[in-house]
């Protein structure tokens, strides 16, 4: 894919299948990926955090940090939610990348950003796959074959977007 398309759109249908992060990320995924910014206010389905995670401890991409930026879970949740994410960190830290939580309360867009100049938005940030039928259900593992919630992904190159 060449730099300079700047801006592509998907459109993820309600039940489609095989938009996993893989599927989706792959061709922005370059070598030379080695930080990452995560903002999205409402991370709460932490497995689908952790699976991002995965893919990009797999590569091609060489990644080093991520930086999470989210907003505390309302209440009760926010205690777990501080401990799972810890337990990310720890783990990611086994594979020698740094993660960096920060959170915000008036954060409100949802973006992914790779440090080779492609960013991602997707209107419902890592969170639109459906809850799977059960825990042995086709789909549970494999996000390729989970059906998704309708959503929209725009990507773009910042080397074509205004700089605030």
């Amino acid at each position: 894919l060449s730099d300079g398309k700047y801006h592509k759109q998907i459109r993820i249908e309600e039940n489609a299948t095989g938009f996993g992060y893989e599927k989706l990320f792959h061709e922005y995924l370059t070598e030379i990926v080695s930080e990452v910014w995560v903002e999205d206010p409402y991370i709460r389905q932490l497995y689908n955090f952790l699976r991002f995670c995965e893919m990009l401890v797999k590569g091609p991409c060489k990644v080093k940090t991520i930086h999470l930026l989210t907003s505390y879970d309302a209440g009760s949740g926010r205690s777990q939610q501080i401990s799972v994410l810890e337990e990310i960190k720890q783990s990611l830290s086994n594979y020698g990348v740094t993660l960096n939580i920060d959170f915000s309360s008036s954060i409100h867009d949802r973006e992914i950003r790779f440090n080779n100049g492609w960013m991602i938005k997707i209107g419902r940030g890592l969170d639109y796959f459906k809850k799977p039928q059960g825990h042995f259900s086709i789909g549970y593992c494999d996000f390729d074959l989970r059906p998704c919630h309708e959503t929209t992904v725009d990507v773009f190159h910042t080397k074509h977007t205004k700089k605030m």
